[in-house]
């Protein structure tokens, strides 16, 4: 693919199909990339090649459309190992999100190594996806969880990390990235800390949120599992990768028996694959695979800097347009530095949900609700944020309209 150097962030908009179409008359306005991102041409029409020119399961043929599909299949697993700078392929498993890849590791490196007695280390504005998963597995094991707490600037209070670095820790999980908060936690010099305080301890990074948005390189984060999900980063839906060191996922069991992730079975018993394929059980979601790759591709042409600095200013501006706001609350750290493009934020006497509402009626598509944490809304002291997370596809001008939206939610309600 040709790289985007001088190209413009309008044109760029215009390799996403969708955002020809008007909502409500009004020119689409999507700002929920949080959740889940838009997907360029090129990822539909590489979706679209596969199942028109080379359909065909994975792994088990020796046909000449299996082996292309498997081919192609595999190239996106080196992709995947390049873009985030492992070491290996074979530390790149797929699954289905980042919530199955964090659930495979407590449901296979957990529940093997964790006892009774141990200390989970999580923080106070992970997603559910990163929080339930080891409420299970502490409950089960009569394991002990203690939380980073979140400081009032929306940053982490890294101070208290030493002291909940014991002996009996076990696992530090954490978000390089809060979904809420916009907050871009250190996960380098955390890991570094943990390292020195805690060697015993595992580290499960969330990378849902960052690995989509700036450079995350395995070797310098230097965590033990990072997870992340293809839809939140131009790719399908229902392909996600869990990175982990290859000595950890050689001493897992299988998340997931049955077919391709094993190597040989009898009546009796089974010996399992080699990696990666001993946690792949199943034919895989091939076609949303390939279109991952072709994610990955773009982002790549566009080069992850020019992307992350382009949320920032458009981060920067949106906090300028939103402050001047009466009535309206900014959650996370005002800072830019560090921080990335998703602004949670309150109106005084209008309900997320109908915010989110009265945006969509001018085409603004932006996310209400707890954003999947509601231990951090707590925190916040509210129930439910209305939420704008900014992308590659974004301009100062769907910014701009995001204000003039809130402006006119205001005057309908006489505010």
């Amino acid at each position: 693919m040709t790289p985007f150097i001088k190209k413009s962030w309008q044109k760029v908009k215009a390799d996403f199909p969708i955002f020809s179409q008007k909502i409500n008359g009004q020119p689409l306005v999507y700002l929920d990339s949080t959740a889940s991102t838009q997907k360029p041409r090129a990822v539909i029409d590489a979706v679209k090649d596969f199942y028109e020119t080379y359909y065909a399961n994975v792994h088990r043929g020796i046909y000449t459309l299996s082996e292309k599909a498997s081919e192609a299949y595999e190239l996106v697993r080196q992709k995947v190992a390049q873009f985030i700078n492992a070491s290996s392929a074979t530390e790149i498993i797929f699954t289905r999100n980042a919530t199955e890849s964090i659930n495979l590791v407590a449901f296979t490196w957990g529940r093997q190594n964790i006892k009774r007695g141990d200390r989970i280390v999580l923080t106070e504005m992970e997603h559910h996806a990163n929080l339930v998963p080891w409420q299970v597995l502490a409950k089960e094991k009569g394991a002990q969880l203690a939380f980073i707490p979140v400081a009032p600037n929306g940053r982490l209070d890294i101070s208290h990390l030493d002291t909940l670095l014991a002996k009996q820790t076990k696992l530090v999980a954490f978000t390089h990235m809060s979904n809420v908060l916009g907050t871009i936690n250190p996960a380098r010099e955390m890991v570094r800390q943990i390292r020195k305080k805690a060697p015993q301890a595992v580290v499960l990074v969330d990378g849902a949120q960052s690995a989509p948005h700036f450079q995350v390189d395995m070797k310098k984060i230097d965590a033990d599992f990072y997870v992340f999900s293809s839809h939140k980063m131009l790719g399908p839906t229902g392909v996600g990768v869990l990175y982990g060191k290859h000595e950890l996922l050689e001493h897992m069991p299988p998340f997931l028996t049955g077919g391709d992730m094993i190597s040989h079975v009898t009546l009796h018993e089974a010996r399992w694959n080699d990696l990666p394929w001993k946690f792949e059980a199943g034919t895989p979601n091939i076609a949303g695979t390939i279109g991952f790759g072709a994610a990955i591709d773009y982002l790549q042409a566009v080069g992850m800097e020019r992307v992350f600095s382009h949320e920032q200013e458009l981060t920067a501006l949106a906090i300028k347009e939103l402050t001047a706001i009466p009535g309206l609350t900014i959650y996370g750290p005002r800072e830019v530095k560090d921080r990335g493009g998703a602004v949670s934020f309150s109106m005084k006497d209008i309900h997320p949900h109908d915010l989110a509402s009265i945006l969509d009626e001018q085409g603004v598509a932006v996310r209400a609700g707890h954003h999947c944490a509601q231990p951090l809304h707590e925190i916040l002291g509210v129930e439910s944020t209305t939420r704008a997370s900014f992308y590659l596809y974004n301009t100062e001008a769907d910014v701009q309209s995001l204000a003039n939206a809130l402006k006119k939610a205001k005057e309908l309600f006489n505010i």
